[in-house]
């Protein structure tokens, strides 16, 4: 389909350069992940919060959550022959346990944020085919990765996904750098891309540089694959899909929901997180505090004696379309959901938008190469 390039990370190669974002506690799950890699693009399951609601959690929450993680990868397999990655979560309790049973299950490929991943390739089993992707949000992460990969396990990353401050859930920002310019993703991607060069150079191995955050259409695409980005990773206009993961409250709560309905909220986790305003957020502002409860301690950075609601608790409900008891996060662009489509017409259409950008971008380059030909002004893009 049309002029997209092919996203290659190793001997991986996705026919589309679309990566899937990993959303928490049930939103990106087997029926997403498997329809993304199905059409083409990189299937993202996200471990976080994975078997919090399956009975017996709370008195094995570690054998829980390997065993769920396990059989959501094995029930992916059997939906799709394509490309499938985990998202976990470094700042997650059981993140060495999530990494090494997605390792074990032969996923292929791993996407490490919420903190950096500084020994994720000890997890590695002889024999392991499974790609290490850390997310950042600076190049001076990328270099602390880099640098601590090569000196203990010379281990160069597969890729970097750069994750803006437009993106959904928690945010690798402070408040004031989100609208900050020096911040934006098309500051950060060109500095993380200069920083893995001279690994790729020394090391003689491709890393390619994946953005993310804020990207909500084709044009999007097209605008940071020129940038020099290898590819993309989009979570939020996968919400308002078909697939069973969610309920439809869920979703409905991006198809009603305003630009201005799109806020910052203070996470018990200790991040600033973009989520969708709704009654249950609107209540926590105007101090009608909800009780204090730590039921799963699944992030190691929660503080129960000081957050007036579970995260994972609230996140479920929402996922269950019990939007009174929980809110959805979302991406900065959530507002602009309009239907619920199929994943097969979504990446169409995401498609369609990227040649018609590649299209109108050659018809004004080649316009103004002919207008300077012919000795006349012309406008510079």
């Amino acid at each position: 389909m049309g002029f997209m390039p092919a996203l290659k990370i190793g001997d991986l190669a996705a026919r589309l350069p679309i990566i899937q974002g990993g959303m928490g506690v049930g939103v990106s799950g087997v029926c997403l992940a498997s329809a993304v890699a199905n059409e083409g693009g990189i299937g993202v399951l996200s471990s976080a919060g994975m078997g919090v609601d399956v009975p017996g959690y709370r008195a094995d929450p570690i054998g829980i959550s390997i065993q769920t993680l396990k059989g959501e990868i094995r029930k992916a397999r059997e939906l799709t022959n394509g490309i499938l990655g985990v998202n976990i979560m470094v700042a997650t309790s059981n993140f060495t346990d999530m990494a090494k049973a997605a390792i074990e299950e032969k996923i292929d490929l791993i996407f490490a944020g919420a903190g950096l991943p500084l020994d994720l390739p000890k997890y590695l089993i002889e024999g392991a085919k499974t790609k290490l992707v850390p997310i950042v949000s600076s190049a001076r992460a990328a270099a602390t990765i880099l640098k601590r990969w090569t000196s203990k396990y010379r281990y160069i990353p597969d890729a970097f996904v750069v994750e803006g401050p437009l993106a959904g859930g928690h945010l690798g920002f402070k408040k004031e750098q989100l609208n900050d310019a020096d911040y934006s993703l098309e500051s950060i991607i060109p500095q993380v891309i200069e920083t893995v060069q001279i690994y790729e150079t020394s090391y003689g191995k491709t890393i390619p540089v994946i953005a993310a955050g804020g990207i909500y259409t084709g044009g999007d695409i097209y605008d940071f694959l020129k940038l020099g980005a290898a590819g993309v990773q989009m979570g939020t206009r996968f919400v308002t899909t078909t697939v069973y993961d969610v309920a439809v409250e869920f979703k409905e709560s991006y198809l009603n929901c305003s630009e201005e309905d799109i806020m910052i909220i203070d996470s018990p986790v200790g991040l600033p997180g973009r989520a969708i305003r709704n009654g249950f957020l609107e209540s926590l502002g105007s101090g009608t505090l909800h009780p204090v409860s730590c039921p799963y301690h699944c992030i190691r950075t929660s503080d129960a004696a000081k957050s007036p609601y579970c995260i994972a608790l609230a996140l479920l409900n929402a996922k269950k379309g019990r939007m009174e008891h929980g809110f959805a996060f979302a991406g900065q662009n959530a507002y602009r959901a309009e239907r619920i489509m199929s994943v097969h017409e979504l990446m169409q259409t995401i498609t369609e938008e990227y040649d018609e950008s590649c299209r109108s971008d050659y018809l004004l380059t080649a316009g103004a190469l002919n207008q300077k030909s012919k000795g006349m002004p012309y406008a510079k893009n």
